[in-house]
C-alpha cells in the first residue's frame, strides 16, 4: 500500500517511513527537500497520486504564536484539499496528549486548529496523540531556562520514546479510519521536575531545576495531570533509564 509522509524526514517520519518500508508497504517521503511544499501546495497533486493513506507528522520550523497558527492552518488546508481531489481514503496526523487542555499556549491553539479542520474535512481520519518524547527533554529545559535555572511547573508526565510513538502512527495509518484519537504514552509517570532532571544529567548537564508555580509548559499552565494519557492509552515498554543508558 503506498502511504504519503508528509514530514518524512523528521524525527517521526524518518523512522515511520522505516517502519512501513519493511512491513512491504510504499512509504514515500513528501517534504520541501523532495519537491513537496504543503504551505504552498507545490508538488502535492503528483505525490499524492494513487495513495489511499496520508501521514502528516510534519512540524512548523517556528514556535512564534503567529508563526506557528500560520504554519499549521495553511499546511494542513491545502494537504486536506489536495487530499480530496485525489481520492485520499484515510488521513492520520500527529499531535499531542493535552492539546485541549493546553489552549494557553499559541502552539497547542495551532494544533488544535490542526485537528478540528481535520475532523471537519470530510475525508476519514485517525489522529494520533503522543506524550512528549524521551529525545525532547533537553529542548524542554531549553524552552525554560533563566540563566543556569530551568524553571518548571509542577505537573506528571508520562514521556514515551519516539520509536514507539513511531509505531503507534504506522498502526493507524495501516489501520481503518477510527475518526477518532487514539493515546500512546510511556510505561513511567514522572514528576515533570524528576524527567528534566534525569535528561540533563545524563548529559552531564548542571542547570539548577526548580518547580515554579508562574512557569509554564510552552506558554500554557498545567494541572496535575494535563500531559497525562486516558486508561486506553497504548503503552510502550522502553523506560526511560534504560533508554538514557543507551545513549552513552
Amino acid at each position: 500500500m503506498k502511504v504519503v509522509v508528509i514530514g518524512g524526514t523528521g524525527l517521526i517520519g524518518s523512522k515511520l517511513v522505516r517502519r512501513l518500508g519493511e512491513q512491504g508497504h510504499e512509504a514515500v517521503v513528501a517534504s520541501p527537500s523532495t519537491g513537496v511544499d504543503t504551505l504552498t501546495g507545490e508538488g502535492l497533486a503528483e505525490v499524492l497520486e494513487g495513495a489511499p493513506v496520508v501521514v502528516d507528522v510534519s512540524n512548523s520550523p517556528s514556535f512564534d504564536d503567529q508563526a506557528v497558527m500560520d504554519f499549521f492552518r495553511a499546511s494542513t488546508a491545502n494537504l486536506l484539499k489536495a487530499e480530496a481531489e485525489a481520492g485520499v481514503g484515510h488521513h492520520v496526523a500527529l499531535s499531542v496528549v493535552g492539546t485541549d487542555r493546553l489552549q494557553g499556549s499559541g502552539y497547542f491553539r495551532a494544533k488544535q486548529v490542526q485537528e478540528e479542520l481535520i475532523k471537519a474535512s470530510g475525508i476519514p481520519w485517525s489522529i494520533v496523540h503522543a506524550t512528549q518524547f524521551f529525545e525532547f527533554a533537553k529542548g524542554l529545559a531549553d524552552g525554560v531556562t533563566e540563566g543556569d535555572t530551568v524553571r518548571l511547573p509542577a505537573g506528571r508526565i508520562q514521556p514515551v520514546v519516539s520509536d514507539d510513538g513511531a509505531a503507534a502512527v504506522g498502526r493507524a495509518a495501516v489501520g481503518a479510519p477510527v475518526n477518532g484519537v487514539v493515546e500512546v504514552a510511556g510505561p513511567e509517570v514522572f514528576e515533570l521536575e524528576e524527567f528534566i532532571r534525569m535528561g540533563l544529567a545524563a548529559h552531564n548537564d548542571s542547570r539548577k531545576i526548580v518547580t515554579d508555580p508562574r512557569a509554564t509548559y510552552w506558554g500554557a499552565g498545567l494541572q496535575e495531570d494535563t500531559l497525562l494519557p486516558g486508561p486506553d492509552a497504548h503503552l510502550g515498554e522502553v523506560r526511560f533509564a534504560d533508554w538514557l543508558a543507551r545513549q552513552q
